[in-house]
């Protein structure tokens, strides 16, 4: 198919004005409200003896992060022991723990712990490493959310409920 190509209709500001229709000039678009973080009372300052990460955990129920894992100086073959409950997994290094970490630096969690967490292949999870306690804690991230929701109310949205 051929033919003449037709030039675009630009209406300017000034006939949009004439036809009685409202025109904006570009520069007076409206701009979007921010998201504005409650006021605290003082900002929290992030601990110096705590390292956090993100992980998955994998379809064999492994957690790997290894800058956290390596905050601990955990190598391969320590053995941990590992507890959980309510969406937390706490794992600690012990020459009599159960697990035995590969060397690869994949925390492996049980399938019963998973279970007693509701940890779920590709669930995301908060990793925290305390070097001093010598402890791992991995944190589902409903647990995150339910924690931050009590400790700072998400802000409403302007003119009416969340």
């Amino acid at each position: 198919m051929t033919g003449t190509l037709i030039a675009p209709v630009i209406p300017s500001l000034a006939a949009a004005a004439a036809a009685g229709q409202p025109g904006r000039a570009p520069s007076a678009a409206r701009m979007l409200p921010l998201a504005v973080p409650p006021a605290l009372s003082r900002p929290p300052a992030l601990p110096r003896d705590v390292v956090y990460g993100l992980a998955h955990v994998d379809r064999s129920g492994r957690v790997a992060g290894r800058t956290v894992i390596g905050a601990l100086g955990w190598r391969g073959g320590d053995r941990l022991t590992l507890t959980a409950e309510a969406g937390v997994v706490v794992i600690r290094r012990d020459p009599a723990g159960l697990v035995t970490l590969p060397p690869r630096s994949c925390v492996p969690i049980p399938a019963a712990l998973r279970h007693r967490c509701g940890l779920l292949p590709g669930d995301p999870v908060l990793l925290t490493a305390v070097p001093a306690e010598d402890t791992l804690t991995a944190y589902s991230l409903a647990v995150v959310d339910q924690a931050l929701r009590a400790l700072i109310p998400f802000p409403a949205r302007e003119g009416g409920d969340r």
